[in-house]
């Protein structure tokens, strides 16, 4: 890497590996011309993560087939957002294979690789862009080298294309047929360049998903569709409030004899029930009799975490004698349960386990559960299987926990499945948190900008992906370590507000949370362009212009004029609507985002059957410069997914706590943004860069279409929201039963079971 981060044509080390047939993988350690960040330089998590990962960057290798076909496997996890497509086009570009001819699995977790399994931060083409391009340009050599021996003719002489080798002859030999010859029976050290950016035919092209087809089709394998023998049904019986535990089950035996019913056994989460079909464990779980411990939030609201958080709230010091805007937001709870219900596979022997499932921390995962069963991580085998959807719940691996807790107790392989209740009031969610900003000002300038931001505690006890770290971030000072590495590396200031600080307090730790997609910087890139919105109105100046002239940078500015242009920034609007824009920046990558608003009362009480009625989002135009996309098309689709969830921490999506539990149980009264809620006008661009490499963008799309949501509605009503998302207050909330159902209780028909021992 040059000082700029971009990929010069210098060389790049690597290795032949000792195999039957090639195998090649990057440099164990940077080059000699290449400097490892000091910790002034690491400038944002992506910068962490990916100088925790480069020590076993070489461990991961690429390897060519006697087929003609090349595998890798990736070891990271995809859960959607298309990484093994953006994976297969950088080893097709520098292999010069067509892109169905490259496969990529996903690597079972492997401790050796340390930091470099975690699926997390928009990393994971940031940190694997270039080894992975490395080993490929490997084994590129190797061949050539092969076909120059099998064809009579110097190495310079020859092309290599769609995998076929061919001399200026007209000879020509397939990759296929040079896998054996081309291998290696000792490791060695070899240097390459890579595919100059000017030369590329496939990474920066649009390209559809690898397994778009299968997807669409029911072909694609996820967790639940694989077959394990013996491995049967399992679902928990939850306690009712939230990481309640069991006091006593007085129908075992009656529940044991259940049709179907193989087992019945506890567990630390629970009662776990294994059946012949999933409906008849729903049976059996409707069935138990379980009186409850209390649980860790037991009598909680969130009126009463409300309170907590204002005194845990750090201050923002003496007011100054210049004006000032100031402002308190607060942001509720939301789930974080993926589309793909958590579940799991699990098959434990006296001495070796094995278990499936979509994991995002494998390594941990692995070393977690090795400990749970008693048994030495070697011994404990951890497939990584794809997931549908997570951003970052599936960091978490609960359901691969109690799938091998039930194997083992039971003596028999399982296939754990959570309902979608025991997800949205057990699983985990984005933590309660609030924001207060005061920002000073005088004449034409912005002096000060001070954020406080306080937050239910965000659980980050997956670490960076291995047990040290994780059991690091479990310690009363370590959890309080990571929480502030990851808030200050991920948040920036972008904006020329004078003397700027961004502080965070994190309180109680009774609550499953998890780094929900974008983390901190939904809520904290809301609130400060709630503010900046009343700084410009303050200062007289248009909240589009105001923005461009105090962002600190033309990549900025640019994406922040790309979409006032395209969106018709200010152009006239009926009354009861209104545009709204936001600008946010996070991992090397800027965005911002236009949109209009619908808040007329005809809108906002519109009937809408099973659903909420309230404002209407009617445009979006998003912005995104990531450097190199190294797949515009996956790059888009990440956008709009982004959008969907920037509309719905404004408008509609939030859980409510109360004595307790969530009420929420599913997707029918967690209301996500629907197609009858969704902008009919959404256009995404993606901005040409002239950088040879990627920044992060998995994250990216949420939290500049949040704040432009929120921007707009203040605009259109005449009153800056202060609570999201906005309708959570006044959202007219019918609990419904959960699947399986609860037995009323004497409270509020929603407790599984009586609480109390």
């Amino acid at each position: 890497m040059n000082d700029s981060g971009a990929i010069g044509r210098r060389r790049f080390l690597g290795y032949v590996l000792a195999a039957p047939t090639l195998v090649a993988a990057a440099e164990l350690a940077p080059p000699p011309d290449a400097k490892l960040p000091s910790a002034g330089q690491l400038l944002d998590l992506n910068d962490l993560m990916t100088a925790a990962a480069l020590p076993t960057s070489g461990l991961i290798s690429v390897e060519v087939h006697a087929d003609g076909t090349v595998s890798f496997a990736l070891p990271r996890a995809e859960v959607g957002q298309g990484i093994t497509t953006s994976t297969a086009m950088l080893i097709a570009e520098e292999l010069a294979l067509p892109l169905e001819r490259v496969r990529v699995t996903l690597a079972d977790a492997r401790p050796e690789l340390l930091f470099n399994q975690l699926t997390g931060g928009s990393n994971t083409t940031f940190a694997t862009y270039t080894p992975i391009r490395v080993a490929a340009a490997i084994a590129r050599r190797r061949l050539l080298e092969a076909a120059a021996t099998e064809l009579g003719s110097p190495v310079t002489g020859l092309t290599l294309k769609a995998g076929v080798i061919t001399d200026r002859a007209g000879g020509s030999v397939g990759i296929g047929a040079l896998a054996a010859k081309a291998a290696s029976s000792r490791t060695r050290q070899v240097s390459v360049q890579l595919v100059p950016r000017e030369s590329f035919t496939v990474i920066g092209r649009p390209h559809n998903r690898i397994d778009a087809l299968d997807a669409v089709t029911g072909r694609k394998k996820f967790a639940m569709d694989l077959n394990v023998p013996g491995a049967k049904p399992v679902m928990v019986c939850r306690a009712p409030t939230i990481n309640g535990r069991v006091g006593a089950v007085a129908n075992l035996a009656a529940v044991r004899a259940m049709p179907g019913v193989t087992d019945v056994v506890v567990i630390s989460t629970g009662v776990a029930v294994r059946a012949e079909t999933f409906g008849q464990c729903i049976d059996a779980v409707r069935a138990l009799s379980v009186s409850w411990r209390p649980g860790s939030a037991a009598g909680k609201s969130d009126q009463s975490v409300l309170r907590a958080l204002e005194a845990a709230e750090l201050p923002l010091g003496i007011r100054p004698p210049t004006p000032v805007v100031e402002g308190r937001f607060t942001f509720a709870f939301r789930g974080n349960s993926a589309l793909e219900p958590n579940c799991a596979i699990a098959d434990v022997r006296a001495d070796r386990a094995e278990v499936w499932s979509a994991l995002k921390s494998p390594i941990v995962a692995q070393q977690t559960i090795a400990a749970k069963l008693g048994l030495p991580v070697g011994r404990v085998t951890v497939h990584v299987c794809e997931g549908g959807g997570s951003f970052g719940r599936k960091l978490f691996f609960d359901a691969a926990l109690e799938a091998a807790e039930v194997s083992q107790k039971i003596g028999k392989p399982v296939k754990l499945m959570w309902h979608r209740a025991d997800d949205s009031r057990q699983g985990r969610v984005h933590p309660m948190a609030t924001s207060r900003v005061r920002a000073a000002y005088l004449g034409g300038a912005v002096l000060s900008y001070q954020q406080r931001h306080t937050s239910v505690s965000t659980d980050l006890s997956h670490g960076l992906g291995e047990i040290i770290t994780a059991l690091a971030a479990r310690l009363p000072v370590g959890d309080i370590g990571f929480s502030q590495t990851f808030f200050h590396l991920s948040q920036e200031m972008s904006y020329n507000f004078g003397i700027a600080s961004q502080l965070l307090s994190e309180t109680d730790k009774s609550f499953n949370t998890g780094s929900m997609r974008n983390v901190y910087s939904p809520d904290v890139t809301c609130a400060r362009e709630l503010i900046v919105d009343q700084l410009a109105a303050r200062m007289g100046k248009d909240a589009y212009r105001f923005r461009r002239d105090f962002l600190s940078d033309d990549r900025s500015r640019a994406v922040l004029a790309k979409v006032a242009e395209e969106g018709g920034w200010g152009r006239p609007m009926a009354a009861g609507t209104a545009q709204g824009i936001a600008f946010h920046a996070e991992y090397k990558a800027v965005s911002a985002c236009l949109v209009e608003i619908d808040c007329r009362p005809e809108t906002v009480n519109r009937p809408i059957r099973d659903g909420v009625t309230g404002p209407r989002v009617t445009k979006v135009v998003f912005a995104v410069d990531v450097g190199l996309a190294v797949n515009p098309r996956g790059l888009e689709a990440q956008m709009m997914g982004g959008v969907m969830d920037g509309i719905a921490l404004a408008l509609t999506s939030s859980l409510h706590l109360r004595d307790g539990y969530f009420l929420e149980a599913s997707w029918d009264n967690y209301f996500y943004t629907r197609q009858w809620n969704s902008p009919p006008d959404l256009r995404i661009i993606v901005m040409p860069s002239t950088s040879d490499h990627p920044g992060g963008a998995g994250e990216l799309g949420v939290a500049a279409s949040m704040a432009a949501v929120a921007c707009a509605y203040g605009r259109a009503t005449g009153t800056m929201p202060t609570s999201f998302p906005i309708n959570h207050a006044t959202l007219s909330f019918t609990p419904k039963p959960t699947v399986p159902p609860i037995p009323p209780s004497p409270t509020d028909g929603l407790n599984r079971g009586a609480p109390g021992a």
